[in-house]
């Protein structure tokens, strides 16, 4: 099963390999990190998304509790919570094919980022879901290339 975790940490040196050495040095499988500073530069949260039972998922929010650079983590089991993913995806297009590509981009709402002879490239951003079945209708113009964020995400309240 999937699981979202939010960790405030203190934004410096070292702490995102301290993260990443928690995780790998227990066997357990980061999906997706984004990591960046808040609005307090002396902070950042990092939004991670592995996968594991109810037991590996305490254990790993228990493990992420004791950094010593951890201000606040957040299991969003717990909650109701947004999230978002940012992708960028350049698609093969011809002639016949770029105007089904423009109309499938302006239903899902995302934005034509670039336009080149034989490509365009698009930037969606929304939940998990709405950026897969787009990329399952881009698969059959061809992609050539893509590249994810990860998931964001915070809590409602």
């Amino acid at each position: 099963m999937r699981h979202t975790i939010s960790v405030l940490v203190e934004n410096k040196f070292g702490v995102l390999t301290r993260v990443a050495g928690l995780f790998s040095g227990r066997g357990f499988n980061i999906d997706s990190l984004n990591v960046a500073p808040t609005q307090d530069a002396t902070m950042s949260r990092m939004t991670i998304v592995t996968r594991g039972d109810e037991k590996t998922v305490d254990q790993i929010v228990k493990q992420l509790e004791k950094l010593v650079d951890s201000i606040q983590v957040l299991d969003f089991r717990d909650g109701e919570y947004v999230d978002r993913e940012l992708v960028m995806i350049k698609v093969g297009v011809d002639p016949q094919s770029r105007a089904e590509v423009m109309q499938i981009t302006d239903i899902f709402r995302a934005k034509i980022i670039d336009v080149q002879p034989k490509s365009l490239t698009i930037e969606i951003t929304g939940d998990e879901s709405k950026v897969e079945k787009f990329i399952d209708l881009m698969k059959a113009f061809g992609i050539l290339e893509l590249t994810r964020t990860g998931k964001v995400a915070l809590p409602r309240k």
